[in-house]
Order: C-alpha cells, then sequence, then structure tokens
C-alpha cells in the first residue's frame, strides 16, 4: 500500500485552495438578479396633478419599461455567468440596472398617487 509523501500531500492541498479560490474569484463582480433590485424612492407629489386616467397611462408605460428591464438585466446576468466561467470575472451591473430601480420607484410613486385619488373621490 503505497501513502503519499509530504511534499504530495501539500501539492494536493495547494492545488486544492487555488480551485477553491478561483471557484469563489469567479463570482466576482457579478450583476445583481433582477429580483432582487428594489425600487429607489421616488416622491408621488411628482404625480399629483395627474388625473386617475393619465396615471394609469403613466402606470402602464412603466410597466412596459419595468418588464424591458427586467429582461435586459437577466441577459446582462447570464452573458456574465459565461464571461465569468471563461474569464474569472462577470460584468457587474450595467445601466439596465440602476433605470430598472429608477423605473419601479416610479411606478411606486405612481401608485401611490392613484391610491390617493381613488381616496379622494
Amino acid at each position: 500500500m503505497t501513502t503519499l509523501s509530504n511534499l504530495q500531500k501539500m501539492t494536493i492541498r495547494l492545488l486544492l485552495s487555488f480551485i477553491i479560490i478561483a471557484t469563489l474569484g469567479s463570482c466576482a463582480n457579478m450583476p445583481t438578479s433582477s429580483s432582487q433590485i428594489t425600487g429607489a424612492y421616488t416622491s408621488s407629489i411628482k404625480y399629483e396633478n395627474y388625473s386617475l386616467e393619465r396615471l394609469q397611462v403613466e402606470l402602464d408605460a412603466l410597466s412596459r419599461r419595468e418588464s424591458q428591464l427586467v429582461i435586459a438585466q437577466e441577459q446582462r446576468v447570464k452573458s456574465s455567468q459565461a464571461q465569468a466561467f471563461w474569464l474569472g470575472y462577470g460584468q457587474g451591473d450595467g445601466i439596465e440596472a440602476s433605470e430598472l430601480a429608477q423605473v419601479r420607484g416610479e411606478k411606486e410613486a405612481v401608485i401611490k398617487a392613484i391610491e390617493v385619488k381613488k381616496s379622494q373621490k
């Protein structure tokens, strides 16, 4: 029965350590999943003079833009995963993530403005 020498054991440990560090390092600078991006604060005062109909049109437009940005962010996540696999680092968040946060914040403000308008009736 052959046993490994101390040098061989140390080499195996070093190699395993390198593999673990490389694997963990490949997660560096990965973009945020769209489901984890929350809305940035937007005051509903901006919408207080809008009619209910105009608020609904605004909400529909924001919902469409949100859908587009979610798709763009998820594509960025996928391409970043491939890049991280080959190069060891991802792309990080781009303009899509910040715009998605802004759109979600505006959407929340519009919803709040709609609730206020409906309660005033």
